[in-house]
């Protein structure tokens, strides 16, 4: 696991669709007390794996050369759990749960947070690139040769 909406599987860096989880590094505000929410969304994430297996179905592959996947452990969407739990917020997919989540003030809707995509344009977008790793190389490669 490397973060809130990004798995390994060796060598293979997956992107949970449809969802943007907090950045490691990115910290939350819950009762006027910062907080480290993209540690708490990969520590959820952990949690709904448990010692389970996982499934995925890929569905394209990103910029950063990661496969586009939905997932499950076990029976568990992981890409629905982490919307409707609050430690993500929907990413083109899973509005209905994202509504859900902030209904309910789970998640990062109990307090203030900024939406991961635009933390990530203030902070230069450090998540995303820290863990693109080779594949990130190899798509920027392939980008600008064509291949």
């Amino acid at each position: 696991m490397i973060d809130g909406d990004s798995l390994a599987m060796g060598e293979r860096r997956l992107r949970l669709k449809g969802i943007d989880a907090p950045e490691l590094a990115q910290r939350c505000r819950r009762d006027s007390i910062e907080y480290a929410c993209g540690s708490e969304a990969r520590s959820r994430l952990r949690e709904l794996i448990g010692g389970q297996g996982v499934s995925c179905l890929s569905e394209g592959v990103d910029r950063y050369g990661r496969d586009l996947v939905r997932c499950k452990a076990g029976d568990r969407d992981l890409n629905r759990i982490m919307v409707r739990s609050g430690h993500a917020v929907s990413f083109g997919d899973y509005g209905e749960e994202e509504a859900a989540a902030r209904q309910h003030r789970a998640g990062l809707w109990a307090g203030e947070f900024d939406r991961p995509r635009e933390w990530r344009a203030v902070h230069g977008g450090l998540g995303e690139d820290m863990h693109g790793g080779f594949a990130a190389l190899r798509a920027l490669l392939r980008r600008l040769t064509g291949v």
